[in-house]
């Protein structure tokens, strides 16, 4: 759509999804419709502020236009399928795409902060070995309506619409199913309705895209969209997270922090940090000597790190370090003189935790096909020497 001109947009079928159209995309809409620029303004607010589906109860346009919206567009959302509640208060929402894929998006609480983890893809085209996401496969990029469309949904299903002091979704997060920088255009698009005044208003603080480093696009982003960044690093060298993180034998590490250092250099903000997203595992990555590595590695990054306990699933062999690991693990980078959370496991019982979103995925690389074989020969190996 974003490269469609608006004549196209106005007379190609099917009727067009004005979800996931920022303001500026929706002004031109209906100026080739034939009408001002203003009518953008209300359009993004009764979709996105209100939760307006149905053109007729938008009562301050005019009844011709909206019979004329009628005719050649919609506001679609992905349908939503179930909810699962977990015990801690996460929620977890599977949400129904074109083509019969199912997504993932959750929502953690804690105090005064909800944070929705939004994912960007059907399944994800990565493979990072400890995430039980890229063992499902991947369909298709989610288009902007698709992405936006999950904050819209979770706001519906929480009564946002309709009494604001139900607003619980205060940050959102891109790293749910899929690695956004793959899905380049829509990822902007829905993060900057996301920030828009006239539609979500959630600050450019609170709006983070996560990224495995993809370096082309990260490099891209500082003129596109102002949004707070994540590096998704788990390795403090190449040759270990050539294994935890495929995408590094073709951007390494050095590329990869080159193009974040010039990411945060761009931005206004000055006080702003990227997050350092590393995963510890059982003896693969957790050493005191991994500890000392990151540390250096980093040394030059204004940056947080946050370390993320392993959260096992049946694909994978890893394992969960102990808890004095990661203390130990986080007090060796303290001492460093780094900033660092340890990310507290939430929704584990309702297969929310990070790296568990699987959603159903129409797979078309057969990738889940080859991981299902893989175990199934395992377990008959198992089987056999027992």
């Amino acid at each position: 759509m974003a490269n469609a001109s608006v004549d196209q947009m106005v007379s190609a079928a099917p009727r067009h999804n004005l979800l996931g159209m920022t303001e500026p995309q929706l002004a031109a809409f209906v100026v080739a419709l034939g009408e001002k620029p203003f009518r953008a303004r209300q359009l993004i607010k009764w979709i996105h502020q209100r939760g307006v589906s149905d053109f007729a109860a938008m009562t301050d346009i005019s009844k011709v236009f909206r019979e004329r919206l009628a005719e050649v567009a919609v506001i679609e959302a992905p349908e939503l399928v179930h909810e699962h509640r977990s015990a801690d208060g996460t929620r977890k929402w599977a949400l129904r795409m074109a083509g019969g894929s199912l997504v993932e998006t959750v929502l953690i609480p804690e105090g005064a902060r909800g944070t929705l983890c939004v994912s960007s893809q059907v399944g994800c085209s990565l493979d990072c070995s400890f995430c039980s996401t890229g063992k499902q496969g991947f369909a298709r990029d989610l288009t902007a309506a698709e992405i936006v469309g999950q904050l819209w949904v979770v706001n519906r299903s929480l009564g946002a619409f309709d009494d604001t002091r139900k607003r619980l979704v205060t940050n959102v997060v891109m790293m749910g199913m899929g690695e956004p920088l793959l899905n380049f255009d829509n990822v902007v698009a829905a993060a900057q309705l996301m920030m828009e005044d006239n539609a979500y208003g959630i600050s450019k603080r609170r709006v983070t895209l996560s990224t495995s480093g993809v370096v082309p696009n990260l490099e891209r982003l500082a003129g596109a969209v102002d949004v707070s960044l994540a590096i998704s690093l788990h390795a403090p060298n190449d040759a270990l997270r050539d294994q935890l993180v495929p995408i590094n034998r073709k951007y390494p590490i050095a590329e990869l922090l080159r193009a974040t250092r010039g990411y945060m250099a761009s931005l206004p903000d000055r006080k702003r940090v990227v997050t350092i997203e590393y995963t510890l595992i059982r003896e693969v990555n957790d050493l005191d000597e991994h500890a000392r590595e990151l540390a250096e590695l980093l040394r030059d990054l204004p940056c947080k790190i946050n370390l993320i306990p392993f959260n096992p699933f049946p694909q994978s062999s890893y394992q969960r370090p102990e808890a004095r690991r990661v203390e130990r693990f986080q007090r060796r980078l303290q001492e460093a003189g780094y900033i660092v959370t340890v990310r507290t496991t939430r929704g584990d019982d309702i297969d929310a935790a990070c790296g568990q979103l699987v959603g159903r995925v129409i797979d078309r690389t057969r990738r889940n096909e080859r991981y299902r074989t893989q175990l199934a020969q395992k377990d008959s190996i198992i089987t056999r020497v027992s």
